[in-house]
């Protein structure tokens, strides 16, 4: 029994004995490795000088300041049209011409309305005539008589209104207008025709209290252009009217238009589950470029702008975690940084300017640079 008992204490012992000298092993092993490690080294970078601007992006498209659309004041179906779109008109010059064709109603009531004029003309002239034998034998005052005219006078009126009436139902014109009356339709005003959607051979409304009427041709001043676009509601409440906006159009490369944002719509319209708000800017054109309305473009709305500031980039900046204040670390010595509380300004993203709180000599720390990771490893 002596024996087992020496033996198995031998065994243990043995076993405690590898135990304690492969746990030294392992643990001279990491200390190896971890010596043979290299020391993290911090790059660091200065600052410069930037000019930073801090802006929003809207889209939209280039229009018009002011469109006229022009519409006709009697239907009918275009005989002629004298413009196409891209031509230059003034004022009273012709954009096409109608041709009436007239409605069986309304023709056979103007019909009606003379024949009701004439039967009143030719009793009125009767009484006249009446009027005239009594007063020249003493029975009525000259007050009678010339009440007789002035009513025979009236329906003289009435039938040739009733009659010029039935002309402009027939054919859109009448005695003493021309056949330009209302078949020529014109322009309003001077600018540029920018589309005619009509063609000889359509029909054509005319404008009225119930109805719209047909456009003959739209014009416009194509030298006050606007950019017309939208905004999301996160971006609304940084902008404000006055502010100056770069406007890109996507059909002209490399070339940016200045523009004054005029207007920022007070109700905002639901598009696509986002809520949009409608913003219009005028254009600052420039004479030697031509900006085709409807193109699409792009507004960048300057919020704010710093030029030549000093700045750092912004994954330099560093924040306490209890004060949430920023702060940067300064090189002191090799490898050796202090901390340096600064006051910050105008951002892009990517720049961002310092107020106070370093020189422009400092070496700020690169405190969070991401190193590749090496292929293999």
């Amino acid at each position: 029994m002596s024996i087992k008992k020496n033996q198995m204490k031998k065994s243990v012992t043995i076993i405690i004995l590898l135990f304690i000298v492969l746990t030294c092993g392992g643990a001279l092993y990491y200390l190896y490795q971890k010596n043979a490690e290299d020391p993290v080294v911090y790059k660091t970078e200065k600052p410069s000088t930037q000019t930073i601007i801090k802006k929003t992006v809207a889209t939209g498209s280039i229009l018009p300041l002011e469109e006229v659309l022009i519409k006709p004041n009697i239907s009918g179906v275009i005989e002629e049209v004298f413009v196409e779109g891209g031509d230059y008109v003034k004022s009273g010059d012709p954009i096409a011409k109608i041709k009436v064709v007239p409605n069986l109603s309304s023709l056979n009531e103007a019909m009606n309305t003379i024949e009701e004029a004439k039967i009143a003309l030719n009793d009125q002239k009767r009484n006249l005539e009446r009027q005239k034998t009594l007063f020249e034998k003493g029975v009525i005052s000259k007050v009678d008589l010339e009440r007789a005219e002035v009513s025979a006078d009236q329906a003289k009126q009435s039938y040739a209104a009733a009659n010029k009436r039935f002309d402009i139902v027939k054919t859109g014109t009448t005695k003493g207008y021309g056949n330009e009356a209302n078949t020529l339709i014109k322009a309003t005003v001077s600018g540029m025709v920018l589309e005619v959607p009509v063609e000889v051979g359509n029909q054509v409304i005319e404008a009225n209290n119930f109805n719209e009427g047909t456009t003959i041709a739209a014009i416009a001043d194509v030298d006050k252009m606007i950019f017309e676009g939208k905004v999301d509601e996160s971006e609304v409440g940084k902008i404000k009217e006055d502010l100056p906006l770069e406007i890109t159009v996507g059909a002209l490369e490399n070339i940016v238009f200045d523009a004054v944002l005029d207007y920022i719509a007070p109700k905002g319209k639901i598009e696509n589950g986002a809520i949009q708000f409608e913003i219009k800017g005028t254009l600052k054109k420039r004479d030697s470029i031509f900006i085709r309305a409807g193109l699409s473009a792009n507004a960048s709305i300057i919020l704010a702008r710093a030029d030549s500031v000093l700045a750092v980039k912004e994954a330099l900046i560093q924040f306490d975690p209890e004060t949430k204040k920023p702060f940067v670390e300064i090189a002191t010595d090799t490898q050796v940084f202090e901390r340096r509380d600064i006051q910050l300004g105008v951002s892009d993203g990517i720049y961002i300017q310092i107020l106070n709180g370093i020189n422009p000599d400092d070496e700020i720390k690169i405190w969070n640079e991401i190193k590749p990771v090496a292929l293999g490893a």
